[in-house]
């Protein structure tokens, strides 16, 4: 009897001792761990998609654009696609590089604009200083030289487009500036918003 009760006692204080050795956590770390457990799931919180590509071209899409302002010195003049309307148009069919596609554009040539306020359509001598600045709503800006943009020097066209492939232009504004002859669409003005003729010194 005795010696089953010395059993039972070493027994007993074996248990003590295990139950001792188990460390303590506290209440409040197993309560901030059980917290987070449910915020994250195993692996970490899952990666966020980029979405810069998306809010770039929504802010494309929604860029406002007036009117065509064009400036020859103290000349000026409007136009939207209403009043571009009433005038003859040109049809140009160009490989857009950007959109990796051939695109119809339709439109009035800029040289047809710019003689209306006084431009040379068949320039001679200092007529070939002058040159065009034409810029979009977000501030894109090229240069085109009046021998490039006249028939009587240049084969290319340089248009000021009002409709692709028998749509508007879409995110590309009300009118744009596009041109044939290049081998890249890098001097195409997107939300066409002003031409300016100035004299180079």
């Amino acid at each position: 009897m005795d010696r089953v009760e010395g059993l039972l006692m070493r027994k007993a204080v074996a248990n003590l001792l295990f139950l001792l050795a188990i460390p303590v956590v506290p209440v409040s770390l197993w309560s901030q761990n059980q917290g987070s457990n449910q915020a994250q799931p195993m692996g970490g919180p899952p990666p966020q998609p980029d979405t810069s590509r998306i809010q770039e071209e929504m802010a494309h899409a929604t860029e406002p654009a007036g009117p065509l302002q064009i400036n020859f010195g103290d000349k000026s003049a409007q136009w939207t696609p209403t009043t571009l309307a009433s005038l003859p148009h040109t049809t140009i069919s160009v490989y857009n590089e950007h959109a990796k596609a051939n695109q119809t554009f339709t439109g009035v040539p800029l040289i047809d604009l710019l003689a209306q306020l006084g431009v040379p359509t068949k320039p001679r001598g200092k007529d070939f200083r002058l040159y065009i600045v034409a810029g979009g709503s977000d501030g894109y800006q090229v240069v085109y030289s009046l021998g490039e943009i006249t028939p009587d020097v240049h084969d290319g066209t340089v248009l000021v487009a009002d409709g692709v492939d028998g749509h508007t232009l879409g995110n590309n504004g009300l009118l744009q500036l596009v041109a044939t002859g290049e081998k890249r669409p890098a001097r195409w003005v997107r939300n066409l918003i002003a031409i300016r003729v100035l004299t180079a010194q």
